[in-house]
């Protein structure tokens, strides 16, 4: 980062079943790193045949299946099509918003893993389009794993933020990756969040267009999180009119 002239790309290797988290977070709060670089995405290259067995005796590789955003699918001619869609929807388990590419050798196409912009708020539904689909729901044994939470009524801001990092602070060394869209009361901007750990970020984006839902969803990816509590919590975030609505609607629905 020294040296004059520029760099097309930095790629950045880890080590076995390095934690990749430390790395990311440099990306965050190192002034003079983030001054002239951006972390582009995280690429987690795992083995089709063997993958199963290191899931369940290694955290370590769902945590780097958890953190990536693209993950390539290899030696997946080594396996039946049955073995490759089990070891697929396993994958999902632990991360539904990565992408997957399946490789033989790790023969791909270079240009579609750089370049991809997956911690730019501005990109981020460019690139994972269905990465807030209400079907990620996930409820296993695995030591990491994955919910969304969905909301129709706007949030307000002034409960939602303190109550974003009050989450945070109670389970920040937990959550691996947090991504989210937030529709605020009185605002006719998407707001885009994202996390790592104990550092988030969030920017408004683009206005809601017109016949676009305007839902709020979050997904969460994290070491056995209390989904309970954090629900709990984010549904207290509704802004006061939709929610006396919305418990009216239940009365109304409810009674015999």
């Amino acid at each position: 980062m020294r040296r004059p002239g520029r760099f097309d790309g930095i790629l950045i290797e880890t080590t076995g079943l390095a934690d990749p988290a430390p790395v990311a977070q440099t990306f965050f709060v190192d002034e003079d790193v983030r001054a002239k670089t951006r972390l582009d995405s995280i690429i987690t290259v795992v083995d089709a045949r063997h993958l199963p067995g290191e899931i369940d005796h290694a955290h370590e590789a769902q945590e780097q299946l958890a953190f990536a955003d693209t993950i390539i699918l290899n030696k997946t001619d080594l396996v039946s099509p049955e073995e490759l869609a089990s070891v697929e929807d396993r994958i999902r388990r632990i991360n539904p918003t990565a992408g997957i590419l399946r490789s033989e050798r790790c023969d791909l196409d270079i240009p579609s893993l750089l370049d991809r912009r997956a911690f730019d708020l501005d990109h981020i539904l460019e690139i994972e389009p269905d990465f807030l689909d209400e079907a990620h729901e996930h409820e296993h044994d695995d030591h990491v794993t994955s919910f969304s939470l969905v909301e129709p009524a706007p949030l307000d801001p002034e409960k939602f933020f303190p109550w974003l990092q009050s989450t945070v602070q109670a389970f920040g060394r937990d959550i691996l990756r947090l991504k989210g869209i937030v529709s605020f009361a009185g605002d006719d901007d998407r707001y885009v969040a994202q996390g790592v750990h104990m550092l988030l970020e969030g920017d408004h984006q683009r206005p809601w267009q017109d016949g676009e839902e305007r839902v709020t969803r979050l997904v969460f990816i994290g070491r056995n999180l209390p989904r309970d509590i954090i629900t709990d919590g984010f549904l207290k975030c509704r802004a006061l009119r939709q929610a006396a609505e919305s418990s009216r609607f239940t009365e109304r629905n409810s009674t015999p």
